[in-house]
């Protein structure tokens, strides 16, 4: 155990509950170095804190670019307390062990989110006097505690409280795991966005090197199969309403799997305007419906196909009632999702204490289009833009001699959106705001067209007079004669085949509406 934290050097640039934490440093007599906006915010509040310009004797310069790059600063960081040639060169130098490190840096991924941000604005919103002390403490974390989170404020406290005002071995090793990865993520940013511009700032597509960084939100008892392991990594910028932002209300812990379905779910079901439920397994939609209610949505999604809802994932994007949690539950169900829940849903669900119930805040209609898809390769990843895009109506063009009705473009346009979801090749056949029938993942478009009809005739669901969406273009019209065949009036694609005029001739030849998007959808 080290020596009783007796100096601590505070330089932040988010200055959540640093008032408090500094006054309750004071209280325990640490005494307290300081540089900047962060000494004079501590000064306001009436507490008794040293410039570093006046502790070094050295003033701050070039802009506030040098200003805690200097011996006395980095040697009281650094030296090891257990080596006589280190305590024998402060001594020497007159230079005071730092024995506390409370810094977060310049805020660079905030600056370069702004679109209009620009180059130099870029550079100088890159902290390298910050990173060197956290650096410098981390590496020295058996005698120096770093704080990089104002998370921690509070647990600093208590640990110095519990161990007569030192810090713990354990606490000062969890430390220094957060301040390493916190220098990792901060430079990985940099390098990300700099190496993703020329020198005029302007944007260059995807940097020469890409970086992530996450952090663990949670080890799971194991992967996609039980021999495999796995864990839940967060971005460090993640919106709230992402998946893996969630909220868990109660229920057994989520498995890797359950992860997966559910952001499928969420993803599809914050797509929509509407009152909506949409009903996942193995990542595809198998029912989805928009209705005046939760709980009308719901029993139409289910109805699309009760067998694969089995065990599943369901989503709302409306607060959920008693009524509906009440439905939800009479059927197993492994998650259930929503962006709220009234006091009677929360007493209902209770009673099925093993259903995992996230709660979480709706994104955007029109997704973040910033955000980064990425999926590992053997030896590689393969990183590109999300697939957010809004379709409307004004957007589509009719090319067949029956134009769809506008019951039947509302229709095809929800089609559509659901068709984003659903593991190509993917076929949609709905009406009236609900699924009837959903092909998934097949080989042959025709074969997924195929399942699509199987499983609305298993369900004992009509196709007359449905519409039908497919997430890529028809190669050949025998995919357009077999949705024709089971009584699709109006269908929705997005064109480019070499064969569009042989598709579109045999939706005129029978009388089905067609009309083209101009973008796919593939998930794979």
């Amino acid at each position: 155990m080290p020596a009783a934290v007796t100096r601590a050097l505070l330089s932040v640039s988010d200055k959540t509950g640093l008032v408090d934490f500094a006054r309750a440093l004071q209280t325990r007599g640490v005494a307290l170095l300081s540089t900047g906006g962060t000494a004079r915010l501590l000064a306001d509040a009436g507490i008794a804190v040293t410039e570093v310009s006046d502790y070094t004797g050295f003033p701050e310069m070039l802009d506030g670019r040098v200003k805690t790059l200097h011996p006395k600063v980095h040697g009281g960081i650094l030296a090891r307390r257990d080596v006589d040639a280190h305590r024998a060169s402060l001594a020497a130098h007159a230079i005071p062990t730092i024995d506390l490190v409370v810094v977060n840096l310049y805020p660079f991924r905030e600056t370069v989110a702004d679109p209009a941000c620009t180059l130099d604005d870029a550079i100088e919103n890159i902290d390298i006097g910050g990173p060197a002390m956290v650096r410098a403490a981390a590496k020295n974390w058996q005698h120096v505690g770093v704080v990089v989170d104002p998370a921690e404020y509070e647990r600093v406290l208590a640990d110095l409280d519990a161990h007569g005002n030192a810090l713990s071995d354990d606490l000062r090793f969890r430390l220094m795991q957060q301040a390493f990865a916190h220098t990792a993520a901060y430079d990985g940013a940099i390098a990300n966005w700099v190496g993703a511009r020329d020198r005029g700032g302007a944007s260059t597509g995807f940097p020469r090197a890409f970086h992530y960084s996450g952090t663990l939100r949670q080890a799971m008892r194991y992967g996609e199969n039980p021999h495999q392991q796995a864990a839940l990594y967060r971005d460090p910028d993640a919106a709230p309403s992402a998946i893996a932002s969630y909220r868990q209300l109660q229920g057994k812990e989520l498995s890797f799997n359950n992860v997966a379905d559910a952001d499928a779910a969420w993803r599809c079901v914050a797509t929509f305007a509407e009152p909506t439920c949409v009903v996942v397994k193995h990542a595809n939609p198998c029912g989805v419906a928009t209705a005046a209610t939760p709980l009308g949505a719901y029993r139409a999604a289910f109805a699309t196909d009760p067998t694969s809802a089995f065990g599943g994932i369901i989503a709302f994007n409306r607060v959920v009632d008693a009524d509906t949690v009440e439905a939800v539950a009479a059927q197993f169900v492994e998650v259930l999702i929503a962006p709220g829940y009234d006091e009677g849903a929360i007493s209902a669900i209770a009673r099925k204490k093993n259903v995992r119930v996230l709660e979480l805040p709706l994104p955007p209609l029109e997704g973040d289009a910033r955000e980064l898809d990425v999926k590992r390769v053997g030896g590689g990843l393969l990183v590109q833009t999300s697939d957010a895009h809004v379709l409307e109506a004004d957007d589509l063009r009719v090319v067949t001699q029956r134009a769809p009705t506008p019951a039947q473009v509302a229709d095809l346009l929800f089609a559509w959106r659901v068709a984003h979801f659903v593991k190509s090749n993917a076929i949609v056949f709905a009406g009236t705001g609900r699924t009837l029938g959903i092909g998934a993942g097949q080989m042959s478009r025709v074969d997924s067209t195929r399942i699509a009809a199987i499983k609305a005739a298993n369900a004992n669901l009509s196709l007359h007079d449905s519409v039908v969406a497919s997430d890529a273009f028809f190669p050949f019209r025998d995919g357009l004669d077999v949705v024709a065949e089971q009584g699709a009036v109006a269908v929705i694609q997005p064109g480019g085949s070499i064969r569009d005029d042989e598709v579109i001739a045999a939706a005129n030849e029978r009388d089905v509406a067609m009309v083209f998007t101009g973008v796919r959808h593939f998930r794979h």
